[in-house]
């Protein structure tokens, strides 16, 4: 039986195509491996968003490629967002790899191996996580944010059929999956493609039904335009939706905003999560920022200082602009030094930290549910309503000892940390 290595780089959307590949690769006879040496076939399921990631991605594929000039691994194929955006360059510079083949280019990769067809099923990542699983809701964006190239890289918003996610996330369940994190570029937009005749709402009230009662969802990457009141209240008073808003704010500064071609008015923001703590106090927030965007000023950051302060947001991401290729921001008059802007992001780093703080002492002594994740010697760790996969913080679970990832159990909050919880074992839930 052949091997393959495959590394998947990029967001969580990536992740799930990573996963198709895998299922592709599963149907034509191939076993997967954790090192690539040896392996018939290397896999590099690619980003092409920022240059840091270019540069990354690049990186790997060039350390396969020199890998093979040994005779350390055998065929080479390199997938995704990196191939959409730079193929022409890719085709020169790559002369060792076997294939490139664009992101969804499911056939051109199944005419590779020899498959003829496939039934698009997905298997869990080497080292993956099969109980928290990703179910990607929708392709490309019509979004038009002056710094991003998702439209160009990606496409287009393309919808999927809410009855194939539906089966997707039941087959998900079947694999064992205890939490579904809906994702894509967009959630809100969910068939704002398809005429607006299904919604997120929509799909959200096909799925829970869909779904055993101990099996959770969570709602990554909503745009604040178009969250409503009527979607707050459907996620609060959900039993299997997590209570956790991710909604990537980019700023704060009316200028700013418009510059980067976001047309959110930092007022009416401030109200949406308001209304979000007045529907669920608990309500778990996160939001990401970005700083040193051309022509952004000391007053520009304190006018985000002080709307980050206002919100109390559970959880902050930032980063610095990054001048995109091709992206309109890219030429913008008046840019911001990397000095400068790197002391502005420690500032809003800061901030998140004293501000995460403050809300996770809400919570101790609290009784809270946990998904365990982690079991080994003598960490146990885990995850609840308030700490998304791989971007937020643990549990740390003391007398869990003999507790097994996949159990969801009580767990009483002893003390907070900046971005961490502790607490003790208390009991394992019924399920439902």
């Amino acid at each position: 039986m052949p091997s393959v290595f495959t590394l998947s780089l990029g967001c969580s959307k990536n992740r799930v195509d990573s996963e198709r590949f895998l299922g592709i690769l599963h149907e034509a006879g191939y076993r997967g491996t954790p090192d690539p040496r040896g392996a018939d076939l290397c896999v590099v399921n690619t980003c092409g968003f920022l240059q840091s990631a270019v540069a990354e991605n690049l990186d790997a594929i060039l350390d396969l490629e020199r890998m093979k000039e040994r005779g350390e691994v055998g065929r080479i194929a390199v997938v995704g967002c990196l191939v959409n955006r730079y193929e022409a360059e890719l085709r020169a510079e790559l002369p060792t790899v076997d294939l490139l083949a664009r992101a969804e280019d499911w056939e051109g990769f199944r005419r590779f191996l020899g498959v003829p067809r496939s039934s698009g099923c997905r298997m869990v990542l080497p080292g993956g996580d099969r109980f928290v699983r990703y179910l990607k809701v929708a392709e490309g964006c019509d979004n038009r944010c002056s710094y991003c190239m998702i439209p160009s890289i990606r496409g287009p918003l393309r919808s999927l059929p809410l009855r194939d996610l539906v089966r997707e996330a039941e087959a998900l369940v079947a694999e064992g999956a205890r939490e579904i994190c809906l994702v894509a570029q967009d959630l809100t937009a969910y068939g704002l493609d398809r005429g607006g005749r299904e919604s997120l709402t929509d799909l959200l009230d096909a799925l829970e039904p869909s779904l055993p009662g101990d099996v959770f969802l969570r709602l990554l990457y909503l745009h604040p335009e178009r969250i409503t009141t009527a979607l707050l209240e459907r996620v609060a008073k959900s039993p299997q939706i997590h209570s956790y808003l991710d909604v990537p704010v980019q700023h704060a500064s009316p200028r700013i905003l418009a510059a980067m071609g976001r047309p959110s008015d930092p007022e009416t923001l401030a109200r949406l999560f308001e209304t979000a703590r007045s529907i669920d106090p608990d309500f778990a927030l996160r939001t990401t920022v970005m700083v040193g965007f051309p022509q952004e000023t000391e007053a520009d950051l304190s006018v985000l200082l002080r709307f980050l302060e206002r919100v109390r947001f559970d959880r902050i991401g930032a980063f610095a602009f990054s001048p995109e290729e091709g992206a309109p921001a890219a030429t913008l008059p008046h840019p911001v030094r990397p000095s400068t802007a790197r002391r502005r992001l420690e500032r809003v780093m800061d901030l998140g930290a004293s501000l995460s703080f403050r809300r996770q002492r809400l919570f101790e002594g609290r009784l809270l549910s946990v998904l365990v994740e982690r079991v080994e010697e003598e960490v146990v760790e885990g995850r609840s309503f308030r700490e998304a996969p791989e971007v937020d913080g643990v549990v740390e679970i003391r007398g869990g000892d003999a507790l097994l990832p996949g159990q969801r159990v009580s767990v009483r909050i002893l003390e907070a940390l900046e971005h961490d919880l502790i607490g003790r074992y208390e009991q394992e839930e019924e399920q439902a």
